[in-house]
């Protein structure tokens, strides 16, 4: 084993300016923020905030049950944001997938709570619209990735 010390090597940039790395940073984060995929999921998750707060407590399973959507709601919004950040198109797709994984979640959600008979229903055909139109969002955002900017990451092709 290689005793791998690069400490002698390592130099801070000799021109870094923290308020213009701050600047970029902000500039990101609205970009980011301003995108039509992400204005969706910001709108996914007030309805859910709005949602969970109908939800009578039982002190147990439908407690969980808050949690679980609540974290869906979340790591759409995380995950979308971690895919902008990366560049590599298979670390955009990694994140897509977990994006559509939980956006898929979230919407079953839905049915478990109809099914457990919760009674404001108009509620949780509004969260189902509000997917669907995420769901065509997702698409054109997908689509929009550099399939030409990857590298080899030997965990074989998992994306096409």
């Amino acid at each position: 084993m290689s005793n791998f010390n690069d400490d002698e090597n390592f130099s801070f940039e000799e021109n870094f300016d923290p308020e213009e790395a701050k600047h970029n940073y902000e500039q990101e984060r609205s970009r980011v923020e301003s995108l039509p995929i992400m204005k969706q999921a910001r709108e996914i998750y007030k309805i859910v905030d709005s949602l969970m707060s109908l939800i009578e407590d039982d002190g147990c399973f439908m407690d969980h049950y808050r949690e679980t959507i609540f974290q869906d709601a979340a790591l759409i919004r995380a995950k979308i944001a971690a895919a902008e950040g990366a560049d590599l198109y298979s670390l955009r797709m990694e994140n897509a997938v977990l994006v559509k994984i939980h956006a898929r979640s979230l919407e079953a959600h839905t049915y478990g709570l109809e099914m457990m008979d919760f009674k404001e229903v108009h509620y949780l055909e509004v969260l189902r619209e509000a997917i669907e139109d995420f769901r065509l969002l997702f698409i054109q955002w997908v689509a929009s990735f550099d399939k030409a900017n990857d590298i080899q990451d030997n965990w074989g092709q998992l994306f096409c």
